[in-house]
Parts: structure tokens; sequence; C-alpha cells
């Protein structure tokens, strides 16, 4: 401001006197008083409630990272377990893992003993309790592969109901292991209701729309 005054108006910006210096310390010591007793009085009736939230706060982390460690320690015994049941070809062993872990880890361990042992309570086991559709779907469509000439077709096609939704993996392949089925038997007309399900998909895999073409 001062330079600006001498630039401007080749004046002399004025000088404080010393009772004006005075006035501004006294302000000051009044301001920083005035503000420490606002602190010690907000901090008088508000402090346990801070040093309780903070607490609260530090209690939450650390047991976010105590998870977080247990967590990853877990999964890291769960692989090590999983990869030694392989090497080892153990099936009772990933059927263990399929029992004690979750998601599709749990459902594919219970589809490798399966490929391990050829059980196929396995697979029943699968389509009861896997914790993902992508497996439970898989074991119904393994399940029919293996007992599908023992059922009916209307057997065949119950039993592949719930993979009667675009949000299974296997709902075409479903379809045209319906037709096929309905076909064996003699069916023709049920076993178009399934080809033109694929065939009038514009979304259909070109090869299992190809395939049912030629049933068709």
């Amino acid at each position: 401001m001062a330079n600006m005054l001498e630039r401007n108006k080749k004046v002399k910006a004025p000088q404080k006197t010393y009772q004006e210096h005075a006035e501004d310390a006294l302000y000051r010591e009044v301001w920083e008083d005035v503000n420490n007793e606002k602190t010690q009085q907000f901090l008088k009736k508000y402090g346990n409630y801070i040093i309780a939230g903070a607490l609260v706060i530090m209690i939450i982390i650390t047991s976010i990272q105590i998870g977080i460690r247990a967590h990853n320690a877990s999964k890291m015994a769960t692989a090590e377990n999983y990869e030694t049941a392989l090497e080892d070809t153990d099936a009772n062993a990933l059927v263990g893992i399929a029992r004690n872990t979750s998601g599709a880890t749990a459902d594919l361990a219970m589809f490798q003993a399966y490929i391990l042992d050829k059980d196929v309570t396995k697979l029943d086991e699968l389509v009861k309790d896997g914790k993902t559709q992508e497996f439970r779907d898989l074991a119904r469509m393994h399940v029919v592969s293996i007992r599908g000439d023992e059922m009916d077709a209307d057997a065949v096609a119950e039993y592949l109901k719930p993979l009667d939704t675009k949000k299974s993996p296997f709902y075409y392949t479903a379809s045209l292991t319906i037709a096929q089925k309905y076909l064996s038997v003699g069916n023709r007309d049920a076993a178009n209701k399934w080809l033109d399900k694929i065939i009038s998909d514009s979304n259909a895999p070109a090869v299992l729309k190809s395939n049912a073409e030629s049933l068709r």
C-alpha cells in the first residue's frame, strides 16, 4: 500500500504513532485472549465427546486393519491348501476347502473334486449349495450329460429350468440340450419350440444357432 501511494500520488504513506502501535498490540492481545477463552470453553464443553469420538475412530481403523490382515492371511492359506490339494490330486481335501470357504473359490474346489474322482454326488451338492450361479448351472449341465439317458424329456426340461434365463451363461446350451432330448424321443414339436428360441435370438452364439438350424 505504501509503495502504491508513493508511486501514484507522490506522497508518503502515513506512519503510525506509538499510541496506534500500542492499540494494535492491545487489540491483538485481547483477540488472542478471547479466542483462547472460547477454545477453552469449547473444549471444556465438548472435550469428552471429541476424545471419545477419536477413540472410536482409532478402534474402527485398527479393527479394519486387523480384519484385512486376517482376511488376507486366510485367503493365502486357502490358496496354498488349494494348490497342494491339486498337486496331490486329493479330492477329499478339495471338498474340505469347498465347505470351509466361500464364493467362487468354494464352487471351483468342489467342481475340481468331482473332476478328480467323478463322484456325481459332488455335482448334486454343487447344484444344491453352490455359491455362484455359474457353477450351479455348470453342475446341472454335467448331471444331465451323465443321467440324461435315465430321465424323460420333460424331466430334463424341468431340471434345466433354472438355466432358462439369459442371466445363466448356459442359457443357449441348455435350450439346445433340451431340444436334443425331445428329438431323441421323437417329440419334434416340443423340440422345435426350444430350437426356435435359439434361431430367432439375434444374440445367440453363431455355432449354437447353426446347430439349432441343422436340427430344425
